[in-house]
């Protein structure tokens, strides 16, 4: 598996990014593509052991900022988030890892990867930790202040799906 992780994005950008990365890559086999500005991810690896067969760099020059609107992200083609989002797009990457702004990782998703048909818009989905060891699958967490009915059944059909494929039950509950 390879996760694409946009470390120009969130909270003590790229540092903190980098640093979880790496310690991810001590005990998972997983393959972490780090985008973003490449000499900026290279000093934040200077100095670190890495397995660079699990650490790879993919160049992204720009940056989409917390507080830029989410029409930025046009102008922005060569933006962490949308390269990210592109590297899943083409196959390279089987996730995307973003603490950047939700605004803008779902207009990169929707832009660039599309949605299921029937749906007008997707909702952000958590998966928690239940009773009796169950884990209860939670939509819409975000980025959906004004949704009609219509796009709440929608939720749910989404909902159903992606439950079903982690749990392997057709018809979760």
């Amino acid at each position: 598996m390879k996760i694409a992780l946009d470390v120009m994005g969130g909270d003590h950008a790229p540092h903190e990014m980098v640093c979880g990365a790496l310690l991810f890559s001590e005990t998972s086999p997983t393959e972490v593509l780090l985008v973003g500005q490449e000499e900026v991810i290279n000093r934040e690896l200077a100095g670190h052991d890495y397995d660079p067969t699990k650490i790879k760099i993919v160049n992204a020059s720009q940056v989409m900022g917390m507080d830029e609107p989410v029409t930025a992200l046009r102008k922005k083609q060569d933006s962490s988030i949308v390269v990210a989002t592109r590297l899943v797009k083409e196959g390279k990457a089987d996730a995307i890892v973003s603490c950047g702004s939700t605004a803008a990782q779902m207009a990169a998703a929707t832009l660039i990867l599309g949605r299921i048909e029937g749906i007008e818009r997707p909702p952000i989905v958590a998966l928690l930790p239940g009773l009796q060891g169950k884990n209860v699958l939670l939509l819409d967490v975000g980025a959906n202040v004004d949704c009609k009915p219509s796009q709440l059944v929608q939720f749910a059909r989404v909902g159903r799906v992606y439950s079903s494929i982690l749990t392997g039950n057709e018809n979760p509950r």
